[in-house]
């Protein structure tokens, strides 16, 4: 019973809010300043279909902000040795770069820095390179690869306390935002598993918290001298013990205190794709500008929609001031994606990216004027 009348309660606010809303005119620049599309960046096969999409499915949606996966999908010329097979040329970059700045769309690259090093059995270049960087050395990657298994392995993180690490991942961030143009880069740092371990010489004994909250700092550090500003994933500030979220969109190895310790000028994107957790609330009370992200469940990417435009309408200045939008987010490849959203290849539609994306801005159309 109790739950029912919660429901019944919640429904009602929700259409008190949407009624009280009706008739109003709020901009979408006014409500909702960010408006985001996140996805792996192409490779050069897919390049032209993708610009397409820019143009033809983003800029009419109001989509003002792109956020691209690039990764190792680039010709990086300060370190050649870290780059992917039939990866983008920089005259491949500036057609994504020429289209966005057409629409007034906002390009942030994004390389995954600590985290996310790995992927099932894969080694990511950084660590195929330069295995002294890597945390858990000892921790060999699985000829096949299945989770849960005895080494906790999920993904394999560098080191953030390695006296050569910095040099090296700084000078491709460097390379990425100078080729995109842009004043501000996306470090990933989500779903960090391992992180002070036992077994690495620099780490062992270190409080999680203080490792997290220290490389967050350094990496804001350096992009603040050159301009740029950070933006991360927030999982790992998030207890997903008392919140109940769990070990994915939440930390369970006690990172979740560094949210108190590191600068307040840090973007979050606040992941949550099952449920429309209502964390965004806080990292606005902590002071930090926070997106919510959906993924592939169009009612997660409606609600969260829903509830960004009341936080920032019903909050205190001081508070709304830091809900700044929605970023829809595409977990695989360009070219996946795009074969599924042209219908090209058939999918589940209660499970798709491209179906929320729809949803999720139609909703944002709904709430606002052009």
């Amino acid at each position: 019973m109790k739950i029912t009348i919660v429901s019944i309660l919640f429904s009602f606010c929700v259409a008190a809010y949407t009624q009280s809303s009706a008739g109003k005119t709020v901009s979408a620049d006014s409500l909702f300043p960010v408006r985001g599309f996140c996805i792996a960046a192409p490779k050069p096969y897919v390049l032209d279909e993708f610009v397409k999409f820019i143009d033809q499915e983003l800029a009419p949606r109001s989509v003002n902000t792109l956020i691209l996966r690039v990764d190792y999908n680039f010709q990086y010329e300060s370190h050649p040795e870290l780059r992917d097979s039939g990866a983008l040329s920089k005259k491949d970059v500036k057609k994504i770069v020429s289209v966005c700045q057409k629409h007034k769309i906002r390009v942030i690259p994004q390389v995954n820095l600590l985290g996310h090093q790995s992927w099932a059995g894969r080694l990511e270049k950084l660590l195929q390179v330069y295995p002294e960087f890597d945390e858990t050395p000892k921790v060999k990657m699985p000829e096949k690869y299945v989770w849960p298994n005895d080494d906790g392995l999920y993904c394999k993180s560098y080191c953030p306390l390695h006296p050569g690490v910095h040099k090296v991942v700084f000078e491709i961030v460097d390379e990425i935002c100078d080729v995109f143009e842009t004043d501000a880069f996306h470090a990933g740092m989500d779903e960090v598993f391992y992180l002070g371990e036992d077994q690495c010489p620099r780490c062992s004994g270190h409080d999680k918290a203080e490792l997290f909250a220290g490389e967050v700092r350094t990496i804001r550090d350096h992009l603040a001298s050159k301009g740029r500003r950070l933006w991360i994933w927030g999982d790992r500030f998030i207890d997903g013990k008392t919140t109940g979220i769990g070990m994915w969109s939440a930390s369970m190895n006690n990172t979740c205190r560094a949210i108190d310790m590191m600068p307040k000028d840090v973007m979050i994107c606040d992941w949550h794709y099952n449920r429309p957790e209502s964390t965004a609330v806080l990292f606005a009370m902590k002071g930090l500008d926070v997106v919510e992200c959906p993924y592939q469940t169009s009612s997660v990417g409606v609600a969260q929609v829903q509830d960004m435009a009341r936080f920032r309408q019903t909050s205190s200045p001081a508070m709304a001031q830091h809900f700044k939008g929605v970023v829809q987010t595409v977990w695989s490849g360009a070219s996946p994606f795009l074969d599924r959203y042209y219908g090209r290849v058939s999918e589940d539609p209660q499970k798709s990216a491209g179906n929320c994306f729809k949803a999720t801005f139609e909703e944002i159309q709904k709430l606002t004027s052009k």
